[in-house]
């Protein structure tokens, strides 16, 4: 959700503070927003200069080419996504103390707001916004003057340390005050802020993005820990004031041209072609010398993975439909029960957990809340935890007993796209390192599977160079389609769910994924002639039944008028007679086909999208990192 953006550097104003907030607030752009603010400090400042525009970032920047904002040494810049208060002007990030002095911006839901805002109300604060980060700014400045009147100084990491322990709920705060104009403050509680280290210069940000154009290297900062910036020191502390000295620091492995279009129409449509890579990416690294599977960020002891007899796999939307895919194939080859849980249903269904229990927590950003409560309750239980992300620094592999990345570069489009194809492989990797260790499948067996893994950056290529045309004119063909329908069956029914999410989330069409074998139990009931049905066709090579099961599902909706279109093996002479229209994937195993099954359904949302006019990549009311429940 929402994206922040610290910078403090020399001592003499000057205008980096707002370029750095400017173009890292650009950056972080993905994350979903509905407004944008920035604050700066310098010296001799009797206010905090504060500017918000409602709306694009694109506003913003305007208002202050219209009106330009003073030279500073500390700057702090934020993208709002509204949970308290409709997006406006008056809503939108920063805020300010009471006497201006003090700006805030502030990323969560701080949970007794309401509370603390009645409290300084009977004291004669005023509110202007409907926000609860009003609410922090006000009190952060309350506390800010008392220190003062304690000390005879200002001391604004203090004041924010002091009410970073009156607030309950999730928060990343940063605070900037013209008393103290060449630091910038923050404190995090379950939610994400890095530090990045710089030469003269020091940033904040709620992921690395916000400063990889001016530095790779970054320090986390862990939960409830406050940090201060200036440009030639960073200080780390708890919320009581006790020094951390342990700060783990890292290099990024991209740079900022990564999270660029590079010549793409859209961040998507490059994320899309990028599938190859992020495959290949996710498989480097993960092999000894004599081929046998090497995880090495897992820290956990062989002899633990021996004693698994379960595996939760935990995670929202995309992420849960990868856990899905993996489920088929980690059962098959290491024959102990996989469930897939939604991970904001996980906790409070009183889940049966045990130390022979492994979760899984698959997250792209790293910071999905519900995921992280879900890991949370899961270790509270005495369970491990193991994450799939692909963020560095996050707050979910930091917390888990062991992670693996998937190397697939910034995603910064908001729909999911080549970080599912890299779940997918990441958690495959995990299933058969589990076969290794548990002797569930032979070395030669363990190899072939990883030698068809290998191959599979290729066949997704073939994909995105043959089935490019076919889609764009199926897109075309269905553009005012009112809804869609996408039947599955084993492995091909979290691709139906996944296709039809890619649908409502881009191109807001109602659209349904069901498994096939549903249809005659409900579904069937909605096919009327012209309704668009998409079917995953499973090989028939080892699998004729499965095969036949879903052809039969091709001509009953056929023979309802449906208009249908097919994902299906080259050559599948079932798949060409029966349907309208044939995505064709090249040949490969059941089990590997929801890498390739699930691009041209990507291609085919994208399009539709594209044609009805919509922001691929910034779809409405959607936030890419969902950092709140």
């Amino acid at each position: 959700m929402c994206g922040i953006v610290g910078f403090a550097g020399n001592k003499t104003a000057c205008g980096k503070p707002l370029e750095v907030c400017m173009q890292g607030l650009k950056r972080l752009e993905y994350r979903g927003y509905d407004s944008a603010g920035v604050a700066l400090v310098a010296p001799g400042m009797e206010t905090a200069a504060v500017r918000k525009k409602s709306g694009r970032l694109a506003n913003l920047a305007s208002d202050i080419e219209r009106s330009p904002m003073p030279d500073a040494t500390v700057g702090i810049g934020h993208t709002r996504w509204a949970t308290n208060g409709e997006p406006s002007d008056v809503n939108a990030h920063p805020h300010t103390s009471q006497d201006g002095k003090i700006a805030i911006i502030h990323n969560g839901i701080i949970e007794n707001a309401e509370k603390l805002r009645l409290d300084l109300q009977t004291e004669g604060y005023t509110f202007l916004s409907a926000t609860d980060t009003e609410v922090a700014a006000k009190l952060l400045g309350k506390i800010a003057n008392t220190i003062i009147k304690e000390t005879g100084k200002p001391d604004l990491f203090e004041a924010l340390r002091r009410m970073a322990r009156m607030l309950s709920g999730a928060f990343t705060i940063l605070a900037v005050d013209v008393r103290q104009p060449e630091i910038v403050v923050g404190a995090r509680h379950d939610s994400p802020l890095v530090v990045g280290l710089g030469d003269g210069e020091n940033f904040l940000g709620s992921d690395v993005a916000a400063f990889v154009a001016y530095t790779k290297e970054a320090m986390e900062l862990d939960q409830d820990q406050a940090v201060c910036i200036s440009g030639d020191n960073v200080t780390v502390t708890d919320f009581d004031g006790n020094p951390v000295t342990d700060s783990k620091r890292f290099t990024v492995d991209w740079d900022a041209s990564a999270s660029e279009k590079g010549g793409w129409d859209s961040f998507m449509d490059k994320e899309i072609h990028e599938e190859p890579a992020a495959v290949r990416n996710t498989l480097l690294g993960r092999f000894n010398e004599d081929d046998e599977i090497k995880l090495d960020e897992l820290h956990i002891d062989p002899e633990v993975f021996k004693q698994i007899d379960k595996i939760i796999v935990v995670a929202c939307g995309t992420a849960s439909y990868a856990g899905m895919v993996a489920k088929y194939a980690i059962e098959h080859w290491v024959r102990i029960p996989v469930e897939v849980e939604l991970a904001h249903e996980f906790r409070y269904r009183d889940p049966i957990l045990t130390p022979r229990t492994l979760v899984v927590a698959i997250s792209q950003s790293g910071e999905t809340m519900d995921t992280l409560m879900a890991l949370r309750h899961a270790r509270e239980q005495g369970s491990r935890v193991l994450a799939i992300c692909n963020t560095q620094g996050s707050t979910i592999p930091r917390e888990a007993d062991a992670v693996l990345y998937t190397h697939a570069g910034p995603e910064i489009a908001v729909a999911s796209t080549k970080a599912f194809v890299a779940q997918i492989i990441a958690a495959y990797l995990l299933g058969l390192y589990f076969a290794q260790v548990k002797n569930t499948l032979y070395r030669d067996e363990i190899h072939q599977i990883l030698d068809q893994l290998k191959a599979m950056p290729e066949k997704i290529q073939w994909v995105l160079d043959n089935d490019a045309e076919t889609v764009s004119d199926a897109a075309k063909k269905l553009l005012n389609a009112k809804s869609f329908l996408f039947l599955g069956r084993h492995v091909g029914y979290p691709v139906a769910l996944e296709g039809a999410l890619k649908l409502k989330e881009i191109a807001y069409t109602f659209t349904e994924g069901f498994a096939a074998g549903e249809l005659k139990h409900g579904p069937i009931a909605l096919v009327e002639p012209g309704e668009p049905v998409v079917i995953i066709v499973p090989s028939s090579r080892g699998r004729n039944v499965l095969h036949n099961k879903v052809i039969s599902a091709i001509e009953e909706v056929k023979a309802r008028g449906a208009f249908t279109i097919a994902v299906a093996e080259r050559g599948d002479p079932d798949a060409e007679k029966y349907a309208d229209i044939v995505f064709w994937r090249p040949e490969c195993a059941t089990l590997l086909s929801p890498l390739v099954d699930v691009v041209p359904l990507q291609l085919f949302a994208l399009d539709v999208a594209t044609l009805k006019g919509y922001d691929v990549d910034k779809p409405r009311n959607l936030a890419k990192s969902v950092t709140v429940e």
